[in-house]
């Protein structure tokens, strides 16, 4: 029969590789991926010590084994809270846990009592497990990869019903109360299945965390870090889907430039620090009024676009207004700023290079006349004039 110590050398094994695994991710700055190396680490350390103590049945080696166990679980969990953007530490958690360890200081030292020390021991284990698989499934985000996130509630979800197992068959006396220590096809089961599952969760929170990494570097090359709108090349992509989609469907669509007026004066009077906040500024304002489903990027400098699906020219002109007089009445702190905009109408033969330079040309239309006002492009054919606002 398979020695169970054998099997806590593997389990050493697994863990020392898991914190090697989610160690070279630290210097990522991931949340949660300390944790998670704390936990694998403290774990190692309970097997090494289980493996040293071996068949041996020493309370002061079983109580300091579990307490690290018990610390190793807090880790586990609080890192994936920490991951998913959660408060990491929870004081009824935390309270529940010392209980448990008090309780078991009790039945291995005071009235001693095999059943009930195991019974807990797994209870907590099991705790655990089942709190990072519930976590995960719950935060698992809607769009993108959900493999990882899959995958780590799958194999925590797994090595839990071991230990929930093996808590209620003790307790009840459908097996005997041996310990991991004893050779017997029990504790192997019980120890071996949990050992199965234990790195899989290590390696599914490694594709967490590169998952995330993944979604940072795409927002590093979509976002502007600055203003938090869409950069030109990712605004220029998005904006030509909706324009094959408007096409398709009919439905109409317009383009907004707006530039804001005389930023180079800003920045040279009042320092490029000043400058930024007046872009983000200017930014937050324009975005928290726009419709979810309108576009809004930076396309340059000061200059930013915005697609209105579904809105002809005449009420794009009429909403692109309402943004100049919430800018203009939204100061900056000591600056307060204006901006200029041209609107064109997308039509359904139309390019959508086409109506940024109508919109663009309009721009300057607004510029030349004074600034601080929103001009309508003339329509393709020309029947409508430009027209201010």
């Amino acid at each position: 029969m398979l020695n169970p110590l054998h099997l806590f050398g593997i389990l050493i094994v697994s863990c020392l590789m898991s914190v090697a695994i989610l160690g070279s991710l630290m210097r990522t700055a991931v949340r949660g991926v300390g944790r998670w190396c704390a936990a694998y680490a403290l774990l190692a350390v309970a097997s090494l010590l289980v493996w040293l103590v071996g068949n041996r049945s020493n309370p002061a080696a079983i109580v300091g084994i579990a307490f690290i166990a018990f610390v190793a679980v807090a880790l586990l969990v609080q890192g994936t809270r920490e991951f998913l953007g959660v408060r990491a530490v929870r004081r009824d958690e935390t309270g529940a846990l010392v209980i448990a360890f008090v309780a078991l200081v009790y039945v291995t030292w005071v009235a001693p009592n095999v059943q009930v020390r195991i019974a807990l021991v797994s209870g907590v284990l099991a705790y655990g497990r089942i709190a990072v698989g519930t976590l995960t499934l719950r935060h698992a985000p809607r769009d993108g990869a959900r493999y990882g996130y899959r995958f780590v509630t799958v194999a925590a979800y797994a090595g839990a019903v071991v230990h929930v197992a093996r808590a209620v068959a003790t307790l009840f006396g459908s097996v005997p109360p041996v310990t991991y220590f004893q050779p017997s096809p029990w504790s192997v089961l019980f120890l071996g299945l949990p050992i199965i599952t234990l790195p899989c969760m290590s390696i599914g929170m490694a594709m967490l965390a590169h998952d995330q990494l993944v979604r940072r570097m795409e927002k590093l090359a979509t976002i502007d870090e600055l203003t938090g709108a869409l950069m030109r090349r990712a605004f220029m992509t998005k904006a030509s889907a909706l324009h094959a989609d408007a096409q398709a469907g009919g439905a109409p669509l317009s383009f907004a430039i707006l530039d804001i007026d005389n930023f180079k004066a800003i920045n040279d009077g009042f320092g490029h620090a000043v400058g930024d906040r007046t872009l983000a500024h200017f930014a937050s304002v324009v975005a928290g009024r726009l419709r979810s489903s309108d576009l809004f990027g930076r396309i340059g400098g000061e200059e930013f676009a915005i697609v209105f699906v579904g809105t002809a020219k005449h009420d794009a002109q009429a909403l692109t207004d309402a943004l100049r007089l919430a800018v203009e009445e939204s100061p900056a702190g000591a600056v307060r700023c204006t901006l200029s905009a041209g609107v064109a109408g997308i039509d359904p033969a139309d390019t959508l290079e086409d109506a940024m330079a109508r919109a663009d040309a309009a721009l300057y239309m607004a510029k030349a006349m004074g600034r601080n006002r929103v001009m309508a492009a003339p329509d393709v054919d020309g029947r409508s004039a430009v027209a201010p606002y």
